[in-house]
């Protein structure tokens, strides 16, 4: 077959003869599988494999040229983490090939211009960051790259654009200074002097209401949490202060200095950042996490500091690796560990610092949570010497920050030792944590340690929890998850519908079916009213809770009995309730029946919303009822809220998406009808074909109309709870003299900017609204504060 293929391409000219054997797709694979793996470990030197690769590669332009530039702009986009090793790659075949070197360069702006009109912001930052360090390798002109500069600074000057758009110009430019600041200001001093001092000017006039609401703790000490520009202004400013000095990027390109400084330069061609528009979104800004400093690993190597550049450049690349690796743990742990330079840091520290970073990151970490669990326990078993004690001491500091520790990422933290202690036997020294014992048991710390305790057993079962705690911890440990139901014992006999309980349970029993069930029912006396209506099935509270505790006590042996009995009396369920309060009772009798198992509590409702039995709204006003404010500041409870909201988002994402399908597929009829000139159909036929998908189309508006009514209204009933629970806690306070800043405010507006940031892409829809119906001017400046910061997320 590849004979036939080269005598086809006779014309195009010979084939190497070495080649002859192969397929095109073949030699693209090896280069690919080549320009990839370069830089990995191998017996031989970087810089002697970068020579051999370049060598292949220029052997290799005459036929496939255009899949070398593709492939060197996607591992210049996609594998940051070895940014010099491809810089010198290319500056080596810019040296050999002056034309080729313009066209990357070429291809390069294309492909940032690309990325930023897309929104890939981070995947931009790595193209900005590439270009300039072929600056160092002589592929770039070093007052060209200036001139990017400025045009990135100006855009601090331009007018009515969100402060998030300057603030990405502003980092593209400053991050990229650890790489190729020395050279610039050796060839551009004064220009370089002039950004800098915009730099400042912007950073001194921009606002920082949103700083608040995205850091993980509320104190600065031990470490100060640092707005992310502010940070990295300090560690260039100090950068500059050691004229330029950096100790940790990986140069090869140093080692060709005689062979690059021969090649000829290429300006870059002239770009305007491309002009704000209503579809731009941009990254959101971030605080810099830090848990560590010099003085918690003595005996290694010296973490560098806070605002040393070095600090900047380990975490922006061990954030790469982690970017580039993370679905696949183990050769992601193996790239973290093999980090180059690890000799010289406390490796160690940094990984579990960055690992920890990503996990508590607001509003959401960048990769799922569990990856974040999977990836420590692949590290711990690499490293079993070493690792799993930094990892102890990690926990250790994160328990003792535990009090100014922001609620989100106390829940996550939840999350990842319970899951991390289920790979460990439950392994623990408890008793050192013994001191939350004495504290009020809504302190932060004995919640932490309960809500730990009832994940694991999620993991586990009861006994088991039970026998690893000690027996001092038995207040904190959870209650063993059964079902309570109120009709089983005979001292409650001469509880009302106590005998309706019993024949209900007779009749499941004898698999009756809905009809028998009514007729049971009927039989139950409304407490609300003195005549129940003729059919017998208005709200009645009594009817609910016979019928949902002793279906439930029936069904009580695993998730998959309630399931079916849900399923197979599901008629009864929406019959029963039907109005707004009927469904609000339901949830209230499931909490009564199951308040011990809070995971049953979840799945249950979570199925409820699914079948319809239930709605979101009522899920809402039920969390914020006074039946469950015992249990308000309990994880499992915000479990429940954001599910439900997630799960109302779905819905109307999913009728949009069928509405957007529908209207694509009308086009394209249109499309075929307008394309065949031949056709000389009438406008009947025309009216027969588009009629069905039209009428669909209308249906399927009215239902997004609908649902995004629901989702408004959803969100409306979960912030107006809110305010009134607040404001009733701080007048009470004020009017009782008391400190406003009890344990239950923290968790509850914190909570407040939980919802907000969780769900921060479908509240901004409605912001308008929200403004003016419930966050107004006259509101309490503490609940105020929390919108104004949200608001400052992208403004």
């Amino acid at each position: 077959m590849s004979r036939r293929r080269h005598s086809d391409d006779s014309d195009a000219g010979q084939p190497h003869k070495r080649r002859r054997t192969s397929e095109p797709s073949e030699i693209e694979e090896r280069l690919e599988s080549l320009i990839c793996r370069v830089g990995e470990k191998s017996n031989s030197s970087l810089e002697s494999n970068l020579e051999g690769l370049a060598g292949v590669l220029e052997a290799d332009l005459p036929n496939y040229k255009s899949k070398i530039l593709r492939i060197l702009c996607t591992v210049a986009r996609l594998l940051p983490e070895k940014l010099t090793v491809y810089t010198t790659l290319v500056g080596l075949l810019n040296a050999r090939n002056y034309n080729f070197g313009g066209e990357f360069v070429e291809a390069m702006i294309r492909q940032l211009k690309e990325c930023l009109k897309v929104n890939m912001y981070n995947e931009a930052v790595h193209l900005v960051r590439f270009l300039s360090d072929l600056v160092n390798c002589h592929v770039i002109a070093a007052p060209s790259m200036v001139a990017m500069f400025e045009n990135f600074v100006s855009v601090t000057q331009e007018e009515d654009v969100p402060q998030v758009r300057c603030d990405w110009y502003m980092f593209a430019f400053l991050s990229s200074l650890p790489w190729v600041g020395k050279e610039l200001y050796e060839k551009k001093d004064a220009e370089m002097d002039r950004l800098l001092s915009q730099t400042e000017s912007y950073l001194k006039r921009r606002q920082k209401i949103h700083v608040p609401m995205l850091q993980v703790w509320t104190a600065d000490k031990p470490h100060p949490q640092e707005e992310y520009l502010d940070c990295l202004w300090s560690q260039i400013q100090k950068l500059k202060k050691d004229r330029w000095q950096e100790r940790h990027i990986l140069r090869p390109y140093l080692a060709f200095d005689s062979v690059l400084c021969e090649a000829l330069q290429h300006n870059l061609p002239p770009f305007t950042p491309p002009p704000h528009t209503e579809d731009s979104v941009y990254p959101m800004p971030r605080v810099i996490f830090r848990m560590f400093d010099y003085t918690d690993d003595p005996e290694g190597p010296v973490m560098p500091g806070s605002h040393s550049v070095e600090r900047f450049v380990i975490e922006e690349n061990l954030h790469c690796i982690i970017k580039s690796h993370w679905k696949e743990r183990k050769t992601c742990a193996a790239q973290l560990l093999s980090y180059p330079g690890n000799n010289k840091i406390p490796l160690n520290y940094h990984i579990v610092e960055v690992i920890f970073a990503e996990l508590f990151q607001l509003p959401s970490p960048p990769h799922i949570e569990v990856m974040y669990t999977t990836l420590l326990i692949e590290l711990c078993k690499l490293q079993p010497g070493s690792l799993p004690q930094v990892l102890a001491q990690a926990t250790e500091m994160l328990y003792m920050r535990l009090d100014t520790m922001n609620t989100t990422c106390v829940d996550r933290f939840i999350n990842w030792f319970s899951h991390h202690l289920s790979n460990f036997q439950f392994r623990w020294s408890w008793e050192d944590w013994s001191d939350c014992l004495t504290q009020d048991l809504e302190k932060p710390k004995p919640k932490f340690v309960r809500e730990v305790l009832e994940k694991c057993m999620r993991l586990s079962y009861h006994q088991r929890i039970i026998d690893i705690v000690p027996a001092s911890f038995s207040v904190l440990s959870p209650a063993n998850p059964v079902c309570i139901y109120k009709y089983g014992d005979e001292s409650n006999r001469s509880l009302p519908g106590y005998t309706v309980a019993l024949c209900l349970t007779i009749a499941i029993k004898n698999k009756a079916s809905n009809d028998e069930i009514f007729s049971i029912l009927k039989d139950v006396p409304n407490p609300n009213q003195d005549d129940d209506d003729g059919e017998g099935f208005s709200f009645n509270p009594l009817k609910i809770e016979v019928f949902v505790q002793t279906l439930l006590h029936l069904a009580a042996k695993s998730f998959s009995h309630s399931f079916s009995a849900l399923a197979k009396f599901h008629e009864v369920f929406k019959t029963l309730a039907e109005s707004d309060e009927g469904k609000l009772h339901v949830l209230r009798v499931v909490y009564e029946v199951w308040k011990n198992h809070p995971q049953m509590i979840a799945v249950l409702v979570d199925k409820m919303i699914r079948t319809q039995i239930v709605d979101c709204a009522a899920v809402a006003n039920w969390i914020f009822s006074s039946e469950l404010a015992h249990d308000f500041t309990r994880f499992y409870i915000w479990e429940i809220l954001h599910s439900t909201i997630r799960k109302m988002n779905k819905h109307v994402l999913k009728i949009h998406k069928e509405l957007e399908e529908t209207k694509a597929r009308l086009a394209r009829q249109h499309k075929r009808r307008d394309s065949d000139d031949d056709d000389d159909d009438d406008d009947r036929s025309t009216d027969r074909e588009d009629g069905p998908l039209e009428e669909q189309i209308e249906r399927l508006q009215e239902k997004v109309e609908s649902a995004q009514s629901e989702q408004k209204n959803l969100f409306l009933v979960i912030f107006q709870r809110f305010i009134m629970l607040l404001t009733e806690h701080l007048v009470r306070c004020e009017t009782g003299g008391i400190d406003v800043f009890t344990p239950w405010y923290k968790s509850c507006i914190e909570r407040l900017q939980q919802i907000f940031l969780q769900h921060h892409q479908i509240i901004q829809q409605y912001m308008v609204t929200l403004e003016n119906l419930l966050f107004t001017a006259e509101l309490d400046h503490h609940i105020l504060a929390v919108f104004q910061q949200f608001c400052a997320l992208q403004a």
